[in-house]
């Protein structure tokens, strides 16, 4: 797994900019975002981690690679729903891990366009697949393409790590935070993975 090449330089800037995640970069040395540089699996983690938490989703997806021969597009596709419910996924995420597969094996998804595409068009194409909407799609802009500048706005995550640190544990809106990440433009999916490390030292991946 590879690190983005902008890594430093966006660390840098946003430590220059907010002292908030000065404090955590520095204790976040050597961590970097990492794309695993496989699209199917980072969309499925995703699925597989949709509104339960970091442990449970690893937890379902460690049961998932042990009951599979592997967990690519052609085995989940044409594997047995109820062998995938055994692993602790709902049915309707088992709905929504066999229809990414379905696209996948008949290439409705196509990956060579991806890079030349813009972050709002790639997430349209991907909220074409059940199951997938634009949290699902921002994750994947960052631990796939390793966006530069996704704010997900919609992650418990950040929510929760950016009320502690700029609202003194209050509940913001999701307008004050678009205001508050200003400061972090062009970098904010860098930010994003500092306001998490806040609450979790281990780097969650996709």
């Amino acid at each position: 797994m590879t690190a983005p090449g902008y890594w430093k330089q966006a660390t840098r800037e946003l430590s220059q900019r907010d002292a908030v995640i000065r404090k955590i970069a520095r204790k976040s040395l050597g961590l970097t975002l990492r794309s695993r540089g496989d699209a199917f699996n980072t969309l499925a983690r995703s699925i597989v981690g949709q509104q339960i938490s970091v442990k449970a989703a690893a937890s379902v997806w460690q049961k998932l690679n042990a009951a599979v021969p592997a967990v690519r597009p052609e085995v989940i596709h044409r594997h047995d729903t109820e062998a995938l419910r055994r692993c602790g996924l709902s049915r309707s995420k088992v709905i929504y891990l066999q229809d990414l597969a379905r696209h996948f094996v008949e290439s409705r998804l196509n990956a060579a366009h991806w890079k030349r595409m813009s972050d709002d068009e790639l997430i349209a194409e991907l909220t074409q697949v059940r199951g997938i909407g634009r949290w699902t799609a921002e994750m994947f802009l960052i631990f796939y393409m390793t966006r530069p500048d996704v704010l997900p706005v919609d992650d418990i995550g950040l929510q929760r790590a950016m009320s502690l640190h700029y609202n003194h544990g209050r509940p913001l809106s999701k307008l004050k935070m678009n205001a508050i990440a200003r400061r972090w433009l062009p970098w904010r999916s860098v930010a994003t993975w500092y306001m998490w490390r806040s609450l979790d030292p281990i780097p969650v991946e996709y």
